[in-house]
């Protein structure tokens, strides 16, 4: 039941799912004229601020800040690498795809030709109400993605049962229990970093963090700060896209709340 509340609970207190509850909230104060203005001003801020470049860029980069990538990487025992970029073939895709994420495999793939360790496991389920049933798993779509990139299928190792980032971190403590690899490059999103490395360190690794998917550069930083009336104005306007990601970081602030709240950090 953890899984199922976890996907869906947390909706109702991200910007989007807040907004729509005060909205239908002043639906309900039609007879209280003042207190529906003071719901419905407030549900229009919320979403506004959210739904901004300076919002989302402040929120996204406090977090992928945390764990910049170092000059040169050190070897390991083995490069794990957090399902989510790779997309199944299934019809009408012709391939594996990928999506934004899918710089994780990019990296571990990289970082595989590097020689910065010999193996890579590949950590990720299914999530019953969110995939398909009878689709391949995130390890199986990731898998297929990295021998795409030369990645041979004797370097790869699946974790195909999680379903959440502590049971990539506990399914994959079981996975390399027989061979006892302890040191590990984490490649994962940057965002999602801090959260992961946590986890991961919980169930007794080595973690060196190896963030990929940065959202937020260095030069959009510096532009956002730009003293030009344009950059300004832009800086507050809303769009879909900020939105999006500032729901992301706020997930990985209310994912590192909750976790902690179950003793697993």
């Amino acid at each position: 039941m953890f899984i199922f509340f976890s996907k869906f609970l947390p909706v109702l207190i991200y910007p989007l799912g807040i907004t729509i509850v005060l909205v239908i909230a002043a639906m309900f104060l039609g007879r209280w004229p003042r207190g529906q203005r003071v719901v419905l001003v407030t549900a229009v801020i919320l979403l506004w601020l959210s739904s901004t470049r300076i919002t989302a860029y402040t929120i996204t980069r406090s977090l992928e800040q945390q764990f910049r990538p170092p000059g040169d990487w050190p070897t390991a025992e083995a490069i794990v690498v957090l399902g989510s970029g790779a997309l199944p073939q299934i019809a009408p895709r012709t391939l594996v795809e990928v999506n934004e994420a899918g710089d994780r495999e990019i990296l571990g793939a990289w970082l595989y030709h590097q020689g910065k360790a010999a193996k890579i496991v590949v950590s990720g389920g299914t999530v019953p109400w969110v995939n398909p049933e009878g689709i391949p798993s995130g390890a199986e779509s990731m898998a297929a993605f990295l021998g795409m990139l030369g990645v041979p299928p004797e370097a790869l190792v699946l974790e195909d049962r999680s379903r959440n980032t502590y049971e990539n971190a506990s399914f994959t403590r079981e996975v390399l229990a027989a061979t006892g690899e302890q040191r590990i490059l984490l490649v994962t999103s940057a965002t999602h970093m801090p959260r992961s490395v946590r986890l991961f360190e919980a169930q007794g690794f080595v973690v060196i963090p190896a963030a990929a998917d940065f959202q937020v550069t260095d030069a959009d930083w510096a532009l956002m700060f730009a003293p030009d009336l344009a950059v300004q104005a832009l800086n507050w306007i809303p769009e879909a896209q900020y939105l999006e990601m500032t729901t992301r970081a706020l997930k990985e602030y209310v994912g590192l709340v909750v976790y902690g709240l179950q003793g697993w950090l």
